[in-house]
């Protein structure tokens, strides 16, 4: 089958509800400041009624991933959830406007189209809240054969090791893919879906994963560790590729013995940091679809990730591609 697609990812589709906050109101809400956790739909309207006023903007992970993918001039596919509301028309108008496939039937009745809350302090940390809604109703069924066998990269986010129904559909996915050698990538997505997976994602890496992306705590979490040295090692001989984000520090990606640290890009000032690993992916996944050298993969991703940090909001407001450009790459 031809090679349509870069990218091709599956994950929560979510929408973003972004609003500045301060450390008193996280404390007043009971929220601990920097983590992600899972609400009901009451919760969820509780929450939303308590925030600042903010922006909404379509998200999800890895829906953000194939944003930044389509900024930076790549072809991508998306397959996710949404419900029959005004959330899920807002959702599919969005990232089909930004030229990604989406074709994803929505859910005719039941929940609603997933949200998350996201408040955002002053030193641009943010701690999510997220109501699942319809998302978690994306079934083997959604999962079109010839969106996966005709993309370079099979993008699977790691929160949908939650649902059973959305496990099945990842499974599928992962199936398909190796069926028709395609590469398989994979995000940990978050220290709590580490802590609560752990056995599971190990065994799928081992089985089924090409390359591995995460963050640094991701990464800790996995090997129950506190020493990067040490689950950097851990890590080698298990997925043929790894890129594991850094914060300022940048990143690290490690192929087999080799280990290459490539430099944060950085900015005047940190205001959001929501979507900065989702952007790094965009451009790390880019590249390694159109066979660039590792360090180039790596700095895509930084480029990428300092673009969307700068501003509210977790895809790019400026084009990816005319960014690259000026870097030389």
């Amino acid at each position: 089958m031809p090679e349509l697609y870069d990218v091709a990812a599956i994950g929560n589709a979510i929408v973003d509800v972004i609003a500045p906050s301060s450390d008193g109101f996280l404390d007043d809400e009971g929220l601990t400041k920097g983590s992600m956790m899972l609400i009901d739909e009451v919760r969820a309207e509780q929450l939303y009624a308590r925030m600042a006023a903010g922006i909404e903007a379509s998200g999800g992970s890895a829906a953000n991933t194939v944003a930044g993918v389509a900024s930076l001039g790549g072809r991508s596919a998306y397959i996710g959830k949404v419900a029959q509301d005004g959330l899920g028309k807002v959702f599919a108008h969005d990232i089909g406007a930004i030229g990604v496939n989406y074709a994803t039937a929505p859910l005719q009745t039941g929940a609603a189209t997933a949200r998350c809350l996201i408040n955002v302090t002053p030193d641009g940390q943010r701690t999510m809240c997220t109501f699942l809604g319809a998302s978690v109703h994306l079934t083997p069924d959604d999962v079109d054969p010839q969106v996966v066998e005709s993309a370079k990269i099979i993008y699977l986010e790691g929160y949908l090791f939650d649902p059973p129904q959305a496990r099945r559909a990842f499974a599928k996915a992962a199936g398909l893919a190796r069926a028709s050698g395609r590469l398989i990538a994979l995000s940990l997505s978050d220290a709590f879906v580490v802590e609560r997976h752990r056995g599971a994602l190990l065994g799928f890496i081992d089985s089924e994963v090409d390359v591995l992306l995460a963050n640094e705590a991701e990464l800790l979490s996995l090997f129950e560790t506190d020493d990067f040295g040490a689950a950097a090692k851990a890590l080698r001989g298990r997925a043929r590729l790894a890129a594991v984000t850094r914060g300022a520090q940048g990143s690290v990606v490690i192929a087999g013995d080799e280990i290459i640290a490539v430099d944060a890009v950085r900015v005047e000032k940190v205001v959001d940091t929501t979507g900065a690993g989702d952007q790094y992916a965009a451009g790390f996944l880019l590249g390694l679809a159109n066979g660039r050298p590792l360090p180039i993969c790596g700095r895509l991703g930084s480029i990428a990730a300092a673009e969307v940090i700068s501003h509210y909001g977790p895809r790019p407001q400026t084009s990816l591609k005319d960014l690259a450009l000026k870097a030389g790459l």
